[in-house]
């Protein structure tokens, strides 16, 4: 009674927002078109299935991947998924633009593949989407425990599987603020995957039942022959110089790099490649380069001439391409880790052998990170001058790098197989 009454009033505040969060769509939709189109999903209205299709089996599995890394990480799951369950149709939802963009690139030309933006977690909201799909399972990725969703499903006898999942113990305490509410949800979860053995304990003290490890779908993620192509293509118009890449900058880093990069002796012919996790920020991120007096070149205008001696820095203003640029540099920094951000994933960059470097704050990474660290396969640095230091040590210290790169690869190897052992997990709710 006590966590209904908790749900009640946390869907009353949820119909407060939402006239904000409409606005905040808008208004994220001037930079992102993506965020001003189907917003009646949003809102749990959806247009008719055309269930007449040949090419789409009637009966739904719905995974839930909210934004790019958990669609990205998504990838081998749902491959498996269609090829073992060929009767099925997968239903890919989002919360953000990207995401579904994402989920475009990768699934776009499969049939049994159709995607829409989940309803915000009102009770209303998403049993309408319930009652629209009716899905046979709900897969949720990595860290979405919703109250309402898992409430519903469990009024319309939906299993809910949790998979590929992380809880920091940050996001644990967070949770405690609310055990009530979370508690209830966590119980709900008809069964949870885990990535690590940290977060399976953190699962199950926030009440998750029925806990399992079976390691990070992420390092089942390989670059397909397109992205290889590009990033080869990428490689041959900048010649042999030395590439550093700063992937997935968060708001700040960017700032803290070019300033280092100022201070410090030049790095001979370095090439600094600089991919913003957010595409909003590619503009800003632009006039901040511009604001150092850099040469700088967009991706999006590259085309296939030669790139100029001149250039320094690359502006990497693509959308699903980090493993293209993964592949062109010879050393990567892995942003959000500068401030207390908690990191971005490393694994994409060690399954293509590139050697990593990480700043101090990752305790969404934690144990992955730390792995990664112990295997050769990354260096923690402590500040964006530590880190431009040690990025060209490796740069100059070829036999250096290409151990780490091995390092890199063979991480990346030996973690392999989670996805098979989260279908198998899945199983038994089908």
């Amino acid at each position: 009674m006590r966590a209904r009454l908790y749900r009640l009033l946390y869907s009353c505040v949820w119909w407060l927002i939402i006239p904000l969060a409409l606005c905040r769509l808008w208004w994220r939709g001037r930079k992102e078109p993506g965020y001003r189109q189907h917003i009646p999903e949003r809102l749990g209205f959806y247009p008719p299935i055309d269930r007449a299709r040949a090419d789409l089996p009637p009966a739904y599995l719905w995974v839930h991947a909210v934004s790019v890394g958990e669609t990205r990480a998504a990838e081998p799951l749902i491959n498996m998924l269609l090829a073992g369950y060929p009767q099925h149709t997968i239903l890919l939802t989002h919360m953000t633009a990207t995401g579904r963009a994402t989920g475009q690139a990768l699934f776009g030309t499969s049939s049994r593949v159709i995607q829409s933006f989940l309803p915000y977690d009102t009770g209303w909201m998403v049993g309408r989407f319930l009652r629209h799909f009716s899905p046979r399972l709900c897969i949720l990725m990595e860290t979405e425990v919703w109250p309402n969703l898992i409430a519903q499903c469990g009024r319309y006898q939906v299993p809910v599987a949790l998979v590929n999942a992380r809880l920091s113990a940050r996001s644990l305490r967070r949770g405690k603020k609310f055990t009530t509410l979370m508690t209830e949800a966590a119980s709900g979860i008809s069964c949870v995957g885990a990535q690590t053995s940290d977060d399976a304990e953190r699962m199950r003290e926030l009440g998750a039942r029925n806990v399992t490890i079976t390691g990070n779908l992420k390092f089942d993620v390989a670059p397909s022959e397109e992205l290889v192509g590009i990033g080869k293509a990428m490689r041959q118009q900048i010649g042999a110089r030395p590439v550093l890449l700063c992937a997935s900058t968060r708001e700040g880093e960017e700032a803290l790099i070019l300033a280092a990069l100022s201070s410090l002796p030049p790095i001979d012919d370095l090439l600094l490649i600089i991919v913003p996790r957010h595409p909003q920020r590619f503009e800003e991120v632009a006039n901040l380069i511009a604001s150092y007096h850099l040469p700088m070149l967009r991706r999006s205008v590259l085309g296939s001439e030669q790139l100029g001696a001149e250039i320094k820095v690359m502006l990497g203003d693509s959308m699903g391409e980090m493993f293209a640029y993964f592949g062109v540099s010879d050393v990567a920094f892995i942003g959000g880790s500068l401030m207390p951000l908690g990191g971005q994933n490393l694994i994409e960059a060690c399954a293509v052998g590139t050697p990593v470097l990480i700043g101090p704050h990752t305790f969404n990474f934690a144990a992955v990170t730390e792995q990664a660290i112990a295997a050769g396969a990354a260096l923690r640095v402590s500040d964006a001058v530590m880190m431009l230091g040690m990025a060209k040590r490796l740069l100059v210290t070829k036999t250096e790098r290409q151990a780490m790169g091995q390092n890199a690869s063979n991480f990346a190897q030996l973690h392999r197989g989670a996805t098979a052992r989260t279908v198998a997990l899945l199983a038994g709710l089908l």
